[in-house]
């Protein structure tokens, strides 16, 4: 299972508090995971120079079509404003008739927490 390594865009300041943000994406098909994975780079390079990105990771199981994304930031403004920004509002739209199933979930945690660890984010889903 492939996972992109733990990114930090911007360092977080010590002891204070981050808006977390994951998700679980299941494609309808192999083509639509194809797609997702193809367009995984754009986006993570988009990742490494948003204001207000703490870190950020990606797993993925393309075989079986599914797809985590873990990022953290220093606000809910600032996910937002990252997710209705091109690249990634455009490919998000694209992709959307490809989804079988997508789940997002949103906690607060310390950046003194930071990086977070997928054995705790996957429990989460479940």
């Amino acid at each position: 299972m492939p996972t992109l390594p733990w990114t930090t865009p911007n360092t977080p300041p010590a002891r204070v508090e981050a808006h977390v943000f994951a998700s679980r994406f299941e494609t309808r098909t192999l083509w639509g995971a194809l797609k997702f994975f193809a367009r995984t780079p754009v986006i993570w390079r988009q990742v490494g120079r948003a204001p207000g990105a703490y870190g950020a990771t990606l797993k993925a199981a393309p075989l079986r079509r599914t797809f985590w994304t873990l990022s953290v930031w220093e606000s809910p403004k600032a996910l937002r404003d990252f997710s209705v920004t091109a690249p990634h509002a455009g490919i998000s739209a694209s992709l959307r008739g490809q989804m079988k199933d997508s789940t997002f979930l949103t906690w607060k945690a310390s950046t003194d927490e930071l990086p977070l660890h997928w054995k705790d984010v996957l429990s989460r889903f479940q």
